[in-house]
C-alpha cells in the first residue's frame, strides 16, 4: 500500500483523481486542461505515478488512451486503516454533506452513459482467478453470498442469486477459459436499479508470473446515477473481498450479504 500512499501525496496527482471522479474515461488532453500550470509531459508523469499505484487503469479505444479511475487500492486502504475507526455518526454526516453537495444530474445526464474500469493484481493462478469468477462455492463467499445460474454457453442465459432473491440477470456474450468473460448486466435488487437497464460487464485475467492482473469493466452505465456509484461501490468491495479469499482463504465480511 506504499505506493499508494505516495501517490495520493501529492496534489496535482489528487487533483487527476478528483476529475475522473467528476467525469471518468478521459484523454491525456483532456486531462491536461484540468493542470494549465504543468507542462504535458509532466502530466504524463503524475499519471504513470498513479498508474504503477493502480489508482488508475487505462484502455485504448481506437487512436485515444482512455484514463478510468480505479477505486479498489482506495478501498482497501479503506477497510485496513480506516473504516475501524469510523463512527456510524460521522458517516452519516459525510453521506449527507455528500447528497447535499451532488448536482442533480438525474434531469439532465439520464441518457448519458459511461464506463468504469476496476483492476487489481492478485497472487494467483489464472485458472484458479477463473474458477472464483465463475464456481458459485467461491462467489458465494465474496459476491453478496451470490450464486450463478447458467450453463455458461455463449448467448445462453444466467442469474445470479442469493438467499434465492433475484439479484443479476443476463447473457453469457463471451466465454473464454481462463481469460475472458462478457455478460449483459440486469440488477434485479431494487426497483431503482431494474429502471437503469442493461449494462455489460467484461472481466479480463493477465497472468504476470506469479500474480494476475483481473480488470472488470463495467460499460452502458448511467452518468451520474446514484444507482451507478452504488453500482461502482459494490464492484469495489466484491474485488477486494475475491483478492482476500483467494491469497487467504477467508472472504471480507460484508463481501458475503447484501
Amino acid at each position: 500500500m506504499e505506493d499508494v500512499f505516495r501517490a495520493l501525496a501529492d496534489p496535482k496527482r489528487r487533483l487527476l483523481l478528483d476529475k475522473l471522479f467528476e467525469r471518468d474515461g478521459q484523454t491525456l488532453t483532456e486531462l491536461e486542461a484540468h493542470t494549465p500550470d504543468i507542462t504535458r509531459f509532466g502530466v504524463m508523469k503524475h499519471l504513470r505515478v498513479l498508474e504503477d499505484a493502480g489508482l488508475v487503469v487505462t484502455k485504448k479505444i481506437g487512436r485515444e488512451k482512455y484514463h478510468y479511475l480505479n477505486a479498489v487500492p482506495i478501498r482497501r486502504i479503506h477497510d485496513r486503516w480506516l473504516d475501524k475507526f469510523t463512527s456510524a455518526r460521522a458517516r452519516a454526516l459525510l453521506d449527507l454533506q455528500h447528497v447535499l453537495e451532488r448536482k442533480d444530474s438525474s434531469l439532465t445526464n439520464t441518457q448519458v452513459r459511461t464506463t468504469k474500469v476496476l483492476q487489481i493484481v492478485i497472487r494467483t493462478t489464472p485458472e484458479q482467478l477463473w474458477r472464483a469468477l465463475t464456481e458459485s462455492k467461491y462467489t458465494q463467499q465474496y459476491f453478496f453470498g451470490s450464486v450463478w445460474e447458467s450453463s455458461f454457453e455463449p448467448g445462453s442465459p444466467y442469474k445470479m442469486t442469493a438467499g434465492g432473491f433475484p439479484m443479476i440477470e443476463g447473457t453469457i456474450e463471451t466465454f473464454e477459459p481462463p481469460r475472458k468473460l462478457v455478460t449483459t448486466f440486469n440488477a434485479l435488487w431494487s426497483e431503482a436499479v431494474k429502471a437503469e437497464g442493461t449494462s455489460r460487464v467484461t472481466y479480463e485475467i493477465e497472468p504476470r508470473g506469479q500474480v494476475c492482473k483481473l480488470t472488470v469493466t463495467h460499460d452502458d452505465l448511467i452518468a451520474g446515477s446514484p444507482e451507478t456509484d452504488s453500482m461502482v461501490e459494490g464492484w469495489t468491495l466484491i474485488i477486494s473481498g475475491l483478492k482476500t479469499l483467494l491469497e487467504t482463504g477467508a472472504p471480507l465480511p460484508q463481501s458475503q450479504a447484501m
